[in-house]
């Protein structure tokens, strides 16, 4: 009978040269999901220099509708890329400035990892 614990756990996955990575964090799946929309990116573009944007607004410049906005702007949170405040009735969005410096460290960190550049590019830097 084959050894359950030894079936039950992943393994780490292979990069031909003998490294094991560990995944990206849950955290930067979403905010990689975050950006993967053309849509949500023209939001953020929005949020250019620190600015705080109600749904309202948001909907208003991109011409969609405020449930759809508010979908949108919800996974950005989600993602890190945003980050909310209460005022009054409504809700202001604006750019995390720090989630999304330390999402940008972990994707680097996880390429590095994964995928280092060929040695003649890392000579080349």
């Amino acid at each position: 009978m084959p050894d359950q614990a030894a079936s039950s756990s992943q393994p780490e996955p292979d990069l031909g040269c003998g490294a094991a990575v560990e995944p990206p964090s849950e955290k930067l799946r979403e905010f990689l999901k975050g950006l993967a929309s053309e849509q949500r990116q023209q939001m953020l573009e929005l949020f250019a220099g620190g600015v705080e944007l109600t749904v309202g607004t948001v909907a208003e410049r991109l011409a969609i509708g405020q449930s759809n906005a508010s979908q949108q702007l919800a996974l950005l949170r989600r993602g890190g890329l945003l980050t909310s405040r209460k005022d009054g009735k409504q809700v202001r969005y604006r750019v995390d400035t720090t989630s999304v410096e330390r999402s940008l460290t972990e994707l680097q960190n996880y390429l590095r990892t994964c995928c280092p550049p060929p040695e003649s590019d890392a000579a080349d830097a």
